[in-house]
């Protein structure tokens, strides 16, 4: 028999720690803490493959959150997700997590990244994947919270590679939190920002005008604005779209409309990643093998988003 073509290197951009664990380490991890699973571990950690909302896809990451509260577990949930990447043939990932929700049991904003950073770097050494490690502001929090990140990103610098904003932007606008980004751009860190998920064009303009997004995360809700879609045509905004996950959430109908193979064939900087690799039950292979099979993708068309996340990526250490 002959011999599959391996697939081409690959580049993830947008990818949630908390959303990416191994369900084996959740469980664990929960019976090591003594974190009591009101199920199978598997049920608590997937979300279904409709969920109507991003509010109820969130709740799937609750279990995971609740036991990467120290610092080892941070560590090997990092270090277990450059593996992971590794086995999806991926060469650079980007891994985001919101640092100041990791301190029930005491870590501060400092140690959780320095946590998530060695294992990182662990990964890195077993497999060679290049990483970059993105921190997150969230829309429903303070500014001041939202600032704190920001400086802890600024003095992590030779870690940190750039700054997020997440949450439903239908119920929290993004310029509360100016501030925080102000100060990552004057420190050189590129910011991405999460729009166009669950609300429409107007969040997008947001983040970038007011934000300064250099990337938007998902960004599906795009399609309706004929001059949003020329800025970012014009600027290479690169868009990180998730089909399984804007699937989910409702922010799509489907794969067979994804705007991602319009706007691909537009000349966007459309990019594919996982979102959540638990949460969704996914890999970036099965982010196009789904693509594929429900919007017709071709080869192609595969290695130009891929040449779009490489042209995107906001900086690797390893």
């Amino acid at each position: 028999m002959p011999c599959e073509t391996p697939p081409a290197p690959r580049h993830e951009l947008h990818c949630h720690l908390d959303g990416s664990v191994r369900p084996g380490t959740v469980a664990e991890l929960a019976r090591a803490q003594g974190v009591p699973l009101d199920g199978p571990v598997r049920e608590l950690v997937t979300a279904p493959a409709r969920c109507g909302s991003l509010g109820r896809f969130l709740t799937y990451i609750d279990v995971p959150l609740s036991v990467l509260q120290t610092p080892e577990a941070l560590r090997r949930a990092a270090r277990e997700l450059v593996e992971d990447w590794r086995a999806d043939h991926v060469v650079h990932g980007e891994v985001r997590f919101a640092p100041q929700l990791h301190g029930e049991r005491g870590m501060t904003l400092d140690d959780a990244v320095r946590a998530v950073a060695e294992g990182l770097a662990e990964g890195r050494a077993a497999t060679g994947v290049r990483t970059g490690l993105l921190l997150c502001c969230l829309r429903h929090q303070s500014p001041d919270d939202s600032l704190a990140v920001a400086e802890a990103a600024v003095r992590h610098r030779g870690e940190v590679a750039g700054l997020d904003l997440a949450g439903d932007e239908r119920l929290h606008r993004a310029r509360a939190h100016r501030e925080a980004f102000d100060l990552a751009h004057g420190a050189g860190l590129p910011c991405t920002v999460h729009a166009g998920e669950a609300a429409g064009p107007e969040s997008v303009w947001e983040a970038i005008d007011v934000l300064g997004a250099r990337r938007i995360g998902h960004g599906v809700r795009c399609v309706g604005d004929p001059a949003l879609l020329d800025r970012l045509r014009r600027d290479r905004l690169a868009l990180e779209m998730c089909p399984t996950s804007n699937v989910q959430t409702g922010a799509v109908p489907g794969l067979a409309g994804h705007p991602a193979t319009r706007l691909l064939a537009e000349g966007l900087a459309v990019t594919i990643s996982t979102d959540t690799r638990t949460t969704s039950d996914t890999t970036l292979t099965a982010e196009f093998a789904a693509l594929r099979r429900g919007a017709g993708w071709t080869a192609e068309q595969e290695r130009l988003a891929q040449q779009h996340a490489r042209d995107a990526v906001f900086a690797a250490v390893g």
